[in-house]
C-alpha cells in the first residue's frame, strides 16, 4: 500500500518547492492538494466539519499551479488533486490543464474529483447544487473524450460541443486515473460508471474490509471487474496497526493529512509520519 500526503497549499504556509521534495525524500508516494477558487463572504453554506470555516479554505493556491511547482522539484512523487471541484471548472480548460501537467511531469497525475459542498461558491461559477453531479458526470465524460480522441466531440444536456482538437494528450494512457471522493451509494455508482478509483474518508465504524467489499459489490453488479478500481483513503488514520489493516484489506493508498502549521511544524510532522512509511 502506498502512503500519500494531503495538504492545503496556503499562501502563508510552507513553499511547495520545499514541501514536495521533503515528502519524496521521506518516501511518500504522492501529494494531494484541494481546491477552492474562492469563499463567498456570506457563509450561507455551513462548514461540513462544524463550527467556523478554517482560514486555510480561503487562502489556497490554484492546485494545478501548485502541483506544477511540486512536479518541477521532484522526480517520482505522484501529483494529485484532492479534490478538483469539477462543477466549478470549464471542461475544455481543465482537460488541457490536466493533460499539460501529466505530460510535463512524465505521467505522474492523479485526478481526484468531487461535486463540492459550498452552494454559493459553485453558484458564482454558474453551477447549481441540485444538478452538480449531473454536471460533473458530463464534464468528466467530455474530458475523457478530449484526452482519448483525435477529434473529440460531446453532446449532453449540460455540456455540448462539436468536433475539436485538444492537445497535448496526457502522458498516461488512456488518461490519468480519475478518483472520486465521497462515501454514499450514489458515489459508488458514479465510481463504477466513469472513474478509475474511489477516494473516501475513513468509515465511522473503522471496518475497512466492509468498505472495500461495498465497492467491489457495486462493481460486480454493474459488470465491472473490481480489480480495475483503486481505493485511496483520504485523511487516513496515522496509526501503524490501522494502516496495516488497510493494506491487508486491499486498500491501494492511504493519504495522511499535513496540518495547517509553520514550515518547521510541518517538517516535524513529516518526520513523525516517516516510520509509518516503513
Amino acid at each position: 500500500m502506498h502512503i500519500g500526503a494531503f495538504y492545503f497549499p496556503v499562501d502563508y504556509g510552507i513553499d511547495m518547492v520545499e514541501l514536495a521534495p521533503a515528502l519524496e525524500e521521506r518516501g511518500f508516494e504522492s501529494i494531494f492538494l484541494p481546491e477552492h477558487t474562492h469563499i463567498p463572504t456570506n457563509r450561507r453554506s455551513p462548514f461540513p466539519g462544524g463550527g467556523e470555516l478554517p482560514k486555510k479554505y480561503s487562502h489556497t493556491h490554484d492546485p494545478f499551479v501548485a502541483l506544477s511547482f511540486a512536479a518541477a522539484a521532484t522526480k517520482k512523487l505522484r501529483l494529485g488533486t484532492g479534490i478538483c471541484l469539477i462543477p466549478e471548472r470549464d471542461p475544455i480548460v481543465t482537460a488541457k490543464a490536466v493533460a499539460s501537467l501529466d505530460q510535463l511531469s512524465g505521467g505522474r497525475v492523479e485526478f481526484g474529483i468531487g461535486g463540492g459542498w459550498n452552494v454559493e461558491e459553485m453558484e458564482n461559477h454558474g453551477a447549481q447544487y441540485k444538478t452538480r453531479f449531473k454536471l460533473m458526470r458530463e464534464r468528466i465524460l467530455a474530458m475523457k473524450a478530449m484526452w482519448t480522441q483525435e477529434e473529440a466531440e460531446y453532446h449532453g444536456d449540460m455540456v455540448n460541443f462539436d468536433k475539436l482538437w485538444s492537445y497535448p494528450k496526457p502522458k498516461q494512457r488512456p488518461h490519468p486515473p480519475i478518483l472520486l471522493g465521497g462515501e454514499t451509494d450514489y458515489t459508488l455508482r458514479r465510481v463504477v460508471e466513469y472513474c478509475d478509483g474511489w477516494f473516501p474518508r475513513p468509515s465511522r465504524d473503522g471496518n475497512i474490509r466492509h468498505e472495500v467489499e461495498r465497492l467491489h459489490k457495486f462493481a460486480r453488479d454493474a459488470g465491472r471487474d473490481p480489480k480495475t478500481l483503486s481505493i485511496s483513503v483520504f485523511r487516513a488514520p496515522t496509526n501503524k496497526d490501522t494502516l496495516k489493516q488497510y493494506a491487508d484489506a486491499g486498500v491501494d493508498r492511504a493519504v495522511l493529512e499535513i496540518p495547517d502549521g509553520t514550515r518547521d511544524e510541518i517538517l516535524k510532522v513529516l518526520d513523525t509520519y516517516a516510520p509509518l512509511l516503513r
